[in-house]
């Protein structure tokens, strides 16, 4: 049986505040009930030692719950779809089950879905993202639990990370795009996540490095075909000359490309498109949708893999911190 890290408990914080056990636990219930001086000290040291309530009985926080949290930041997005997929076929034959949460790509939401999930005493726990709050940090530090990141490999991680380059999918798929003759390419966003700004960076680098300027039109607005076809007539207005449409997704790619059909555009003759994941609908529309296919379901079943290898075996290092997946570019007719 895994042993699992002595974490802070009431007792070290009414030790580190100078006052009783039940002063910090009538704290933590109402804050109200403890003078406002006292209340600061007690919520100062809450937050040094990362401390996580405990929901779960007693008897189980020194035992193994046989639950993975599994922590995303869409639950309509396809990629994480594939990616649960390929941890549930590791994590499930050896009674394992993953307990999920959306934060919505808000590290602030994370830091609330992360300490949820350690009050619930996982054994271990599977991020999206790459750079988190503080608190998540201490709270993941001071409970000791097990924890891979993943869909970054350029990024340092908190203890091991599977992934896979943004930054450099996106030179490799720029590059392509200016071989084809394309010298007016704008690229389309939405989220404004780390990986999106990756993945802008090596765009614009690569348009700037060919001598030309690089065009990005972004929103924070969740990606749809909706949201694709709105940025592309926005990029068309700012750059009437446009011929080259570069998406941080497939979704806003078949946006864009629905858009071209209904102006009369041509694909690829008037209009390169391009998208990126490779998700199942690009091989299936008209023209077929460049694309970079990542490699979600294996990044989930080597995540998944790795985790339990350290739950399994506590006292082994990590011999490998950063496992990196290639992408492979899907040419379709788009482009």
């Amino acid at each position: 049986m895994t042993a699992k890290k002595q974490r802070p408990t009431l007792q070290n914080i009414a030790d580190q505040v100078g006052v009783t056990k039940m002063t910090v636990s009538r704290y933590l219930r109402d804050p109200e009930k403890v003078s406002a001086v006292v209340g600061e000290k007690i919520a100062k040291a809450v937050e040094e030692l990362g401390y996580v309530p405990n929901r779960a009985p007693d008897i189980l926080s020194k035992a193994k719950s046989y639950s993975i949290g599994v922590l995303l930041p869409s639950l309509t997005n396809q990629v994480f779809d594939e990616v649960l997929r390929g941890i549930e076929t590791v994590i499930e034959p050896l009674g394992y089950q993953a307990m999920l949460a959306h934060y919505g790509y808000s590290k602030e939401i994370e830091e609330k879905r992360i300490e949820t999930l350690l009050s619930y005493n996982v054994d271990g726990i599977i991020l999206s993202e790459s750079f988190h709050t503080e608190r998540s940090k201490r709270m993941l530090k001071a409970t000791g639990v097990p924890v891979v990141e993943i869909m970054d490999s350029a990024s340092p991680p908190l203890q091991q990370a599977v992934g896979f380059d943004n930054y450099a999918a996106s030179v490799a798929i720029t590059k392509l795009m200016l071989s084809k003759d394309r010298t007016n390419i704008a690229y389309l966003a939405a989220r404004m996540d780390v990986r999106t700004k990756q993945k802008i960076k090596g765009f614009e680098q690569t348009i700037e490095g060919a001598g030309l300027s690089p065009l990005v039109i972004s929103t924070k607005q969740a990606s749809s075909y909706s949201v694709g076809s709105e940025l592309f007539r926005l990029a068309k207005e700012k750059n009437p000359q446009l011929d080259g449409i570069y998406c941080t997704n497939d979704d806003l790619a078949i946006g864009a490309l629905f858009e071209c059909l209904r102006q009369g555009i041509k694909v690829p003759e008037d209009m390169s498109i391009v998208g990126f994941h490779g998700h199942n609908i690009a091989s299936v529309v008209s023209p077929t949708l460049a694309t970079v296919i990542t490699p979600r379901e294996e990044m989930g079943k080597i995540a998944a893999d790795q985790l339990l290898k350290r739950i399994l075996n506590p006292n082994e290092p990590i011999t490998e911190r950063v496992i990196e997946l290639q992408t492979e570019i899907f040419l379709g007719e788009s482009l």
